[in-house]
């Protein structure tokens, strides 16, 4: 079963996000997820230009485009 994300929502960390996500973890702060926490898809500076799961405390939500961004690459293209 595929998971499909939007990138305005938020999502709590369950066991099947856990499993799909956590051997890498939080792309932003490189930690690992833990069941319970708050985490949003959201684009930044990696290089396959696609969006990520991060910590929601890593993200900054941009009201003008509806998505989530990592907080220094937001930051970097203000």
């Amino acid at each position: 079963m595929e998971q499909t994300f939007k990138t305005d929502a938020t999502y709590i960390v369950d066991l099947g996000i856990l499993n799909s996500h956590n051997e890498k973890g939080c792309e932003a702060c490189h930690r690992k997820f833990n069941l319970g926490d708050q985490a949003v898809m959201a684009c930044g500076s990696w290089p396959d230009d696609c969006a990520k799961l991060i910590h929601k405390s890593e993200a900054v939500f941009d009201k003008k485009t509806g998505t989530y961004f990592e907080k220094n690459y937001f930051q970097s293209i203000k």
